[in-house]
C-alpha cells in the first residue's frame, strides 16, 4: 500500500534545498599536530562558517624533553613514549580520511643533538612526515589561535603562549586599525608578521622566543630543595630573559592594554579561580582575569607547598609538577605588564594551524563576529 501523502501537502512541486547537515559532509577534514617538549596534542577538524568544528582530538603528555637539559639528546624512553602516541595519532588520521594536515615539532626537537634522527625515525615507524617549525612561526600560529578572544577596544596586545620547552611573546600594536577590523587584522597573520595583504594591518611591535619553559625551566632549578626560593628564583630568571624584548623597557599604561595567555598553566591557574572540581573549556576559555586574582591563585600553591599541589584536583596529576614553572613565568610577565584584562585561552597552535590551513584554501566564511 502506497503511504499516504501528508496532509496540506502541496501539489505543485517545489525545489527542496539541501539540508544543513549534508554540506560539512562534502568539506575536507583538515588535521593539525602539535608535539611539544612535554605533550603530543592533534585536532582533527571541519571548516564551518567561520571558524571550524572539532570532530576528533588527541591529548598524551609525552615528556619528549626529558633530561634534554642534561643531556642535551632525546631519550629512548622519551623517544619510545612518543612514538607509542604518534601511531595512535596515525590511526585516528586514517580513520577520518585526513588528507590535509599539519604535523609540527617545536622547541625539543629544535634543541635535541639528535632532533633529526628522531624526525627520520618519526616518520619511518609512524609514516608521518612532521616539520620542526621556527619560533617565529611557532609564535605566529599562537597570535592566530588567540584572535577570536581580542577585544575591539584594544589598542595595545600582548599575546603570550607559555610551552614546554619555550615561551612567546607578541607585542601587537593595533591603534592604526579600525575596531570592528582588529580580530580580523591579526586572522591576516597567518601569511607573516610582516604581511600586510588587504585593509588594514596590525603592527607587531617586537617578538621574542625565551628558551624556558614549564619543562625547560623547572629542569634548572630541581637542586633548589626549598619551594618557595625556588618559585622566586624561577621567577626572576625567566625576567632576566625579557630585557632584550623592546616593550620591557617602556612601562604599559592599562587603558587599551590586553594580554591573551595560552598554556596549561593559565587555564589550570583559571580553574582554581573559579573553583572548578572538574575542569570545564567552556568556563575557562575566554574568562578574563586581573593580576590580582592571578596573585592570590598563585599564593594559594605556594601555600599547599609541593605535597599539598600533588593532593590538590584543582591541579591534577598531569600538572602538579610543572604548575609553579608555569606559575613564575606568569608571575614574572604579570610584574612588568600588570594588567585588569588577562584573557585565557584554552586554545593554541593547533587551533592556528587550523586557521592557517582553511584561511588559505578560503574555506571559511568572510565576516565579523
Amino acid at each position: 500500500m502506497a503511504p499516504k501523502r501528508p496532509i496540506g501537502a502541496g501539489a505543485i512541486p517545489k525545489p527542496v534545498e539541501s539540508p544543513a547537515p549534508s554540506l560539512p559532509d562534502r568539506t575536507p577534514l583538515y588535521a593539525a599536530l602539535d608535539l611539544g617538549t612535554n605533550s603530543c596534542r592533534m585536532l582533527i577538524a571541519r571548516p564551518e562558517g567561520r571558524t571550524f568544528r572539532v570532530v576528533d582530538s588527541f591529548s598524551k603528555s609525552v615528556q619528549l624533553g626529558a633530561g634534554l637539559e642534561r643531556s642535551g639528546r632525546l631519550s629512548r624512553a622519551a623517544i619510545y613514549r612518543t612514538i607509542q602516541a604518534l601511531r595512535v595519532c596515525r590511526q585516528k588520521l586514517r580513520r577520518h580520511k585526513v588528507t590535509r594536515m599539519r604535523l609540527v615539532a617545536t622547541e625539543a626537537c629544535r634543541r635535541a643533538a639528535n632532533g633529526a634522527e628522531f624526525m627520520a625515525r618519526v616518520e619511518r615507524e609512524t609514516g608521518l612526515t612532521l616539520d620542526v617549525i621556527p619560533t617565529e612561526e611557532e609564535a605566529r600560529l599562537a597570535v592566530i589561535s588567540c584572535a577570536p578572544l581580542v577585544s575591539a577596544r584594544t589598542e595595545q596586545l600582548l599575546v603570550v603562549d607559555i610551552g614546554g620547552g619555550s615561551t612567546e611573546l607578541v607585542w601587537i600594536d593595533l591603534r592604526g586599525v579600525p575596531e570592528p577590523e582588529r580580530k580580523r587584522a591579526i586572522m591576516r597573520m597567518h601569511m607573516g608578521f610582516q604581511h600586510s595583504g588587504e585593509g588594514p594591518a596590525a603592527r607587531v611591535v617586537d617578538w621574542i622566543s625565551v628558551p624556558l619553559g614549564v619543562a625547560t625551566l623547572r629542569e634548572q632549578f630541581r637542586d633548589v630543595e626549598d619551594d618557595a626560593a625556588r618559585f622566586a628564583l624561577m621567577s626572576w630568571y625567566f625576567e632576566e630573559n625579557l630585557a632584550e624584548f623592546a616593550p620591557y623597557k617602556d612601562e604599559q599604561s592599562r587603558d587599551g592594554f590586553q594580554i591573551v595567555g595560552t598554556s596549561g598553566t593559565i587555564t589550570t591557574v583559571a580553574a582554581s579561580h573559579l573553583g572548578l572540581r572538574r575542569y570545564d573549556r567552556n568556563k575557562v576559555d575566554g574568562l578574563t582575569m586581573t593580576s590580582d586574582e592571578i596573585d592570590r591563585v598563585i599564593r594559594s600553591y605556594l601555600a599547599l607547598g609541593p605535597a599539598g599541589r600533588r593532593r590538590d584536583p584543582r591541579i591534577g596529576q598531569d600538572r602538579q609538577t610543572l604548575i609553579m614553572s608555569g606559575a613564575a613565568i606568569l608571575q614574572a610577565l604579570l610584574r612588568c605588564w600588570p594588567t585588569d584584562r588577562l584573557s585565557v585561552a584554552d586554545r593554541g597552535l593547533r587551533e592556528g594551524m587550523l586557521y592557517a590551513q582553511m584561511a588559505a584554501d578560503g574555506v571559511l566564511e568572510d565576516g565579523e563576529d
